[in-house]
């Protein structure tokens, strides 16, 4: 028998099995637990830092709107999560879903930008925690850090930050060696900051002033940057410049998705999750940066910590200490939600020997993969100790956005697919992967078949390997005009403005092929199983959603891509030299009717 080939290896699927027997980690989370986790993951640095920055650089009292634009689109990306959480209700988020859908390959890249987004997050609260309560204590930590552990590389910080490495040492151990313990403590720590962020807009309306919404540029002091004044002073690209920057706000909530072998009736659970979460974080960006804004002028707000600083400018010098107080909280429960998805996303890789299998192993007694989660707080501590705030912030967002993407082209993908859905139970004894569609020995994919199902003339309602290889096709088209339409947006957008005949022509062309290639995608036969939650007006919004995701991508700075180049470069050779070999060896295996022993307890 022939060796496997590359490309089955790269490209085959995971069918996941739910046989009760085989679970280690233990079911003990519920909706308001996810809830709790997925708000307290998102609601730390954002509502007491961002929009004091959007405000006073990027949008002024428009903030409102960024925030509200920011939400739609995280929103959409929501919404496919939910979809996914309710079909596979697995350990590893992204990881799992587009290795459902798509293959191995795919799986792995987004898995390991996934430990790039969590590591990264977490590490940027962590030292935005040190911070935070080192301004509070008039930079002692810092002073003292400075002379006992000096840097002198540019790249990295100028003191080993000992307090954000220490912190996330201990909330490691903590998740490693007591998960319902530290739920609870999470809980806690959400509710009350929650009722801090009510606090801040009751406060805020008792001493709104509704003229800082229409300040005048002449009446403004030169030393100021106050736009053109209003309530769009750096206009309306302001207002998206501004979303661009607060949708990293709602970078978080996605934890939830990873949580799904810990979770009593996942396929409920974190779809309501999902949204409940997205709904609190909202309303609570939106109430802060409106009666931030209507409190103090925009042009005068302190972008490290406007809230204590405008209530210390209004006189009202126990709300300060409230919100200081309520910073803390926030950020500690950020930390925890930032933290606990990256054991997880390292036990489902491993699990599937894509990378170190020690790292997945789960302890009988505390139902976590304690070394996993061990080694994901060490590496979080170190990089929270050694890089300032702003480069773990720029690093932040590219593996975000990537997931976000792949998880909508997977349900695009999913929905039209022939194959009954993979997150049903299977009770098979063959391999637990599949090949692509493409090596399947199904109907032949001809030319003359995939034009004519190109616009389904037949009118066939299922699936088939025809109607999912266009399909297939037709997404990775629209993957490229979306890159090629955000570029044009992005380039020429002054010629836009300026109703340049050439830049409009090219916006109208790939605009229109853009729109009819979802058009021919619609036309194709899709999926009839029941789901326990459903992406509405696909592929519409998974489309929308992709584009917005590309587009915010191509906004990032040179830098963040390098460094994004070099983790990738490391991800790709830990799965040449070790992922590739394991999974070769096991369809190897599987040729020969070789099964792997299973002990059962």
């Amino acid at each position: 028998m022939a060796s496997p080939s590359c490309w089955r290896i790269l490209t085959r699927r995971k069918v996941l099995s739910y046989d009760g027997s085989t679970e280690k980690l233990g079911r003990i989370l519920n909706t308001y637990d996810l809830t709790a986790l997925g708000v307290g993951a998102t609601l730390g640095v954002g509502v007491y830092v961002l929009a004091g920055h959007v405000s006073k650089d990027q949008a002024g009292p428009s903030v409102v709107l960024s925030f509200l634009i920011a939400a739609a689109a995280s929103f959409l990306a929501g919404l496919c999560y939910a979809e996914f959480g309710a079909r596979v209700p697995k350990s590893g988020s992204a990881y799992i879903y587009s290795y459902v859908c798509i293959g191995e390959f795919m799986a792995f890249i987004i898995g390991w930008n996934l430990m790039l987004e969590y590591i990264i997050g977490s590490a940027s609260v962590s030292r935005g925690l040190s911070l935070y309560i080192d301004t509070l204590a008039n930079d002692t930590m810092k002073t003292r850090f400075l002379e006992v552990a000096p840097i002198e590389w540019d790249f990295m910080s100028n003191y080993f930050d000992f307090f954000a490495f220490s912190v996330a040492i201990l909330l490691g151990i903590a998740l490693a060696f007591g998960l319902k313990k530290s739920t609870m403590v999470n809980n806690a720590f959400t509710v009350l900051n929650i009722f801090i962020v009510l606090f801040v807009i009751v406060a805020g309306a008792i001493n709104a002033d509704v003229d800082n919404w229409h300040i005048k540029p002449e009446n403004v002091p030169s030393i100021y940057n106050a736009g053109d004044g209003g309530f769009f002073p750096f206009g309306f690209e302001g207002t998206l410049r501004g979303a661009a920057t607060c949708f990293f706000g709602f970078v978080g909530f996605d934890c939830i998705a990873t949580t799904g072998e810990e979770v009593r009736n996942p396929q409920k659970a974190i779809p309501r999750a999902i949204l409940f979460s997205l709904c609190t974080i909202f309303l609570a960006y939106f109430g802060v940066s409106t009666v931030l804004t209507l409190m103090w002028p925009y042009y005068m707000q302190d972008v490290n910590a406007p809230l204590p600083f405008v209530f210390n400018e209004i006189g009202w010098y126990f709300a300060k200490w409230i919100v200081a107080i309520g910073g803390i909280i926030g950020l500690v429960a950020s930390l925890f939600g930032a933290m606990f998805p990256q054991p997880r996303i390292i036990y489902a890789m491993a699990q599937d020997g894509l990378i170190f299998r020690a790292l997945g192993d789960v302890s009988p007694r505390f139902k976590t993969p304690v070394l996993g989660t061990l080694c994901a707080a060490l590496i979080t501590g170190t990089m929270g100790g050694l890089f300032d705030l702003k480069a773990l912030v720029n690093m932040l967002s590219i593996g975000t956005l990537m997931a976000y993407t792949v998880v909508a082209i997977s349900i695009l993908i999913l929905r039209f697919s022939e194959n009954p859905d993979p997150a049903m139970p299977s009770t098979s004894s063959r391999d637990p992967y599949e090949s692509s569609n493409l090596l399947a020995a199904r109907e032949r994919v001809t030319g003359s078949a995939f034009f004519k199902q190109l616009f389904n003339a037949s009118c066939i309602r299922l699936p088939t390997n025809v109607s999912s290889s266009v399909v297939g096709v037709l997404v990775t088209v629209y993957c490229l005009l979306a890159i090629a339409l955000s570029l044009t947006i992005y380039y020429a957008k002054d010629a836009i403005y300026n109703m340049e005949s050439w830049a409009w022509i090219l916006f109208g062309v790939l605009l229109g092929f853009t729109l009819l290639v979802l058009l021919l995608i619609s036309v194709q036969p899709r999926e009839r199983a029941e789901a326990p939650f459903r992406v509405p007006l696909v592929p519409l919004l998974p489309g929308i959603s992709i584009f917005v995701n590309i587009y915010l991508m191509l906004m990032l700075d040179v830098y963040t891509w390098i460094r994004f180049g070099i983790w990738m470069a490391l991800g790709l050779a830990l799965y040449a030299f070790y992922g590739f070999k394991n999974s070769y060896r096991e369809v190897y295996a599987s040729q020969f009717g070789w099964t792997k022993l299973k002990y059962v307890h």
